[in-house]
Order: structure tokens, then C-alpha cells, then sequence
């Protein structure tokens, strides 16, 4: 028998704050069908200002521990993927601890920007894997209005704020590509092209917290390569193709990234999870945010076959292969 990480719970939570494209344009040289042709992206939520990253992984958490049939001294293990938490440290993950009423287990962050959630779920499924862990709580949170250039036109108008929070819990398998749960994980990154995606600021260079810089062209032309690469990759340790694919659950940056993705790998959108209208790009939240309204809206359903990917600063990509 093979040990797999499988999925029994999802949840997400959204700031009450939503802004649509139109709230821009009073302030910059834009449109609402600029935005919207370019990006895809409709509205966005952004947190109050006394809201933080690990109150809303927080929230999040406490759905897909509901959804789980599950108390927070069930789990072992919270990972936070995140780029924007409340402090330099502790980290958000042991906020996420305490917000919860755990008493036992441990608790860390992984920071690779959009593609952290993939990372953070890497790091699950090998401690399930190893026997490090029976129960873990991988979540995506971010607050990244706290770190736009709001002059900035081509950046400002595509980030949100969100948290989505999934549960992975130890079960039995055949070994075989039918088990539910993580099948295969593909992991990448590459330093030299780090100024495509970057905060001008740190704790050991500014000292600030900094704001968000993008070479948006480049990165498009990166992105798509990238994650169609990745996707194919885990399919293929996986024993599997894009034929055998039910759902892609792609980071939401931008529409057309998404659709040159599906369209390198041979599937139609009508099987790709799509939230960029409503949420925008989200970093590291932005997965399971799309992951739990695919759920929620009956579109994934126990048995179907996933592809998560992501793209991140750093560069930093990867992909994970799930059965729901």
C-alpha cells in the first residue's frame, strides 16, 4: 500500500471590500476595458485596514477545517504560503496557530510569491509522505495592497487581497494514478530573471517594506513556457497526460496567460477553474481561492483529476498533480 496526501477539506475568505475596475479610474490613466482586455480581471478585494494576512488564512482555515470534520488539535502541521505577512517574524503560520486555539503541532511559512502555494503543498506532501505528519493545513494568504505602487498603472490594477486554506490528511492507496490525493509534484526556479517580479524593498537592504515592480511583457512570455512545461512534467511522473486532465486550477494573474497555458497543453477552457474576474491576481492565495470556488460551485468533484500550477517571483514555478 502507498501513503498519499489527500484533500478533505477546502475553504477560502475574501475581504468585504471590493473594488472594480471603475474605482481607478478617478485616480490613474485607465479604463475599465483596459483593464479588463488586458488582464481579465473585473473587481478585486482588498482588506480593511485593520485587517492582516493571518487573520484571514485564519478564516479560511476555519472553513476547510469544517469542511474536514475537524478540530484545530487534529492537525499536525499549518503551512502558510505567503509574501505579505503581519510581521518580519513570527511567522504567519503560528499567528494562524493561536487565531485557531491550537495547542499542539508546529507551524512555519514558505515564501516563494505566487507559485507559494504549490511550494507549501510540496512540503506537505512530503511530511505525509515521510510520516513527519498525519494532518496538515496548507494555506495561501496574502494582503498585497499594502505593497502597490498606486501610481503605478500596469501593477496596481491587477493584485487583491484573499486567503484559501486546505486540509491533506494521510490515506491509503495502490500506488496507482486512480488513488485520491497529490499524485506527483514538479518544482522550479531560476535567479537571473528575479527583476521581471520583485519588491524594492527588505529588512536587510531599505529597511521598508518596499512596492511591487513588474516587467510585464518578459513575464508573460516566461509564464506561459513555464507552466505548460511544469503541468506536463508532473503529468508525466504521474503516468499521466493532458487527455487524462478533468480540471486545471491555474494561479490567476492574468486571463491570457491562462489561455495560452491551456491552449499549449491541449485543453479547451471549458476545464480550466477561472476567478481572475472576480479576484485578481491574489499571489499565493490565488490557487486555493480558485480551488475552493470550484468546489463550492460543484465543478470538482471527488475522483477528478487536477493540475494546479503557478508562476512566481523569484522565478519560481511548479505544479502538482491531484486527485480530488
Amino acid at each position: 500500500m502507498t501513503v498519499r496526501a489527500v484533500p478533505t477539506g477546502i475553504g477560502h475568505y475574501l475581504p468585504e471590500r471590493v473594488v472594480p475596475n471603475s474605482e481607478f479610474e478617478k485616480t490613474l490613466d485607465t479604463t475599465d476595458e483596459w483593464i479588463r482586455t488586458r488582464s481579465g480581471i473585473e473587481r478585486r478585494h482588498f482588506a480593511a485596514e485593520d485587517e492582516t494576512t493571518s487573520q484571514m488564512a485564519v478564516r479560511a482555515a476555519e472553513q476547510a477545517l469544517q469542511m474536514a470534520r475537524l478540530a484545530p488539535d487534529d492537525i499536525d502541521a499549518v503551512i502558510v504560503a505567503t509574501s505579505t505577512p503581519d510581521l518580519t517574524f513570527p511567522s504567519v503560520g503560528t499567528m494562524v496557530q493561536e487565531g485557531l486555539g491550537m495547542t499542539r503541532g508546529f507551524a512555519y511559512d514558505v515564501q516563494a510569491v505566487c507559485a507559494g502555494f504549490i511550494f507549501a503543498l510540496a512540503n506537505a506532501n512530503g511530511m505525509i509522505l515521510s510520516g513527519q505528519a498525519e494532518r496538515v493545513l496548507v494555506i495561501g494568504a496574502e494582503t498585497f495592497s499594502r505593497i502597490m505602487d498606486w501610481e503605478d498603472r500596469a501593477t496596481c490594477v491587477l493584485f487583491g487581497d484573499g486567503a484559501g486554506a486546505l486540509v491533506l490528511e494521510a490515506r491509503t492507496g495502490t500506488g496507482k494514478s486512480d488513488d485520491r490525493g497529490i499524485l506527483s509534484v514538479d518544482l522550479n526556479s531560476d535567479g537571473k530573471y528575479r527583476d521581471m517580479l520583485y519588491v524594492d524593498g527588505g529588512v536587510s537592504t531599505s529597511g521598508t517594506a518596499g512596492k511591487l515592480r513588474m516587467q510585464g511583457n518578459p513575464l508573460f512570455r516566461q509564464a506561459v513556457a513555464k507552466l505548460t512545461e511544469t503541468a506536463d512534467a508532473a503529468l508525466a511522473k504521474a503516468h499521466l497526460t493532458g487527455a487524462d486532465v478533468d480540471w486545471i486550477v491555474p494561479h490567476q494573474a492574468n486571463i491570457r496567460i491562462i489561455q495560452g497555458t491551456a491552449k499549449k497543453m491541449g485543453l479547451p477552457m471549458e476545464k480550466v477553474i477561472v476567478t481572475v474576474q472576480d479576484h485578481g491576481n491574489t499571489s499565493a492565495a490565488s490557487i486555493p481561492l480558485a480551488l475552493s470556488v470550484g468546489v463550492t460551485e460543484g465543478k470538482i468533484r471527488s475522483g477528478d483529476l487536477l493540475v494546479a500550477e503557478a508562476i512566481g517571483g523569484g522565478l519560481a514555478w511548479g505544479a502538482v498533480v491531484m486527485r480530488w
